[in-house]
């Protein structure tokens, strides 16, 4: 959804125009635990010492969007789209954790953005196939409130494998192809809302997101296109054999810590079973943050004003 239907105040300003990100130098202190969502490093939930996701580390420039009024308001900077495993192996607890974090988070997106969220699930289409402009038909659009939710999960019922990559390609093609390129003079990739796509899901995928991931972080480059304009965050639920370890794959090829455009972050509650106090399940404010540190992240990386 391109920015040119927000208000004009709504906008985020050029990002050129952001100031400096103030020093972070000083003494250092080996034995404090690092701050999971320092935008230095590369978001690990679980090396929080506490059961509760840390707030992330917001650089004072950055305060615009997060900041302790609302430490949530990059959302209005943002498209947020949910993408949810409907396999067969999400029917039970997993189906309900899914839908109750869904009906929990999207009153919190509404409140700053009034075009809802949009929702896919990997296996299920809606009868929806002439979709709005950059968006993937066959999915639900400017959801607003958890009774849609609710209605939406009911007529769904898991069944199949674990098509990601397909799911995600039919995202990613509109939204990217739609993104003007460097020598178009009318347009600007600026005024064109980022995307955050959020992906709940239990197991491996049953293809490959890795070849899709790679062939749209390749095309954001060629665009030149900000390190914030596609975010993927991949959330597991369930403890499914595999699904740690595919997930931790797609973060190690399109991280922080890789040496392509960092797009992925992925959470995985057996990720690292020698730390006791992480999380055991997902909630609204566990994914909120996690989108928040990622997104803090890209925007950290923005060079910084020349004002001499």
């Amino acid at each position: 959804m391109i920015a040119d239907s927000l208000r004009q105040e709504d906008q985020p300003p050029a990002y050129s125009s952001l100031e400096p990100a103030p020093s972070s130098a000083g003494p250092s202190d080996s034995k404090a635990p690092p701050n999971p969502y320092d935008s230095r490093a590369p978001v690990n939930p679980f090396d929080s010492p506490d059961n509760v996701i840390a707030e992330p580390h917001v650089p004072e420039r950055l305060n615009k969007y997060s900041n302790g009024e609302d430490p949530f308001a990059f959302l209005s900077y943002f498209d947020t789209v949910f993408v949810i495993d409907d396999s067969g192996s999400m029917e039970g607890k997993s189906w309900k954790e899914a839908a109750d974090v869904l009906r929990a988070i999207t009153p919190i997106c509404t409140a700053h953005d009034k075009d809802g969220i949009d929702l896919y699930f990997l296996n299920h289409k809606s009868d929806k196939n002439q979709p709005p402009k950059g968006k993937a038909p066959y999915g639900y659009y400017n959801i607003e409130t958890p009774e849609e939710i609710t209605e939406i999960f009911t007529s769904v019922r898991p069944y199949n494998g674990t098509p990601t990559g397909s799911r995600l390609r039919s995202i990613l093609r509109p939204y990217v192809d739609g993104l003007p390129t460097p020598q178009d003079k009318f347009r600007n990739i600026d005024d064109v809302k980022p995307i955050n796509i959020i992906v709940i899901t239990d197991g491996a995928p049953s293809d490959d997101p890795d070849v899709v991931i790679g062939k749209y972080a390749k095309n954001l480059d060629k665009l030149d296109a900000p390190a914030h304009q596609v975010g993927i965050q991949f959330f597991q639920v369930g403890n499914l054999d595999g699904a740690a370890q595919a997930l931790q794959r797609l973060d190690d090829l399109f991280g922080s810590t890789s040496d392509v455009r960092d797009m992925v972050d992925t959470v995985s509650w057996d990720a690292n079973p020698l730390k006791p106090f992480r999380p055991k399940s997902l909630s609204a404010d566990t994914i909120l943050k996690v989108v928040l540190g990622a997104v803090i992240r890209r925007l950290d990386k923005l060079p910084a004003v020349n004002k001499a």
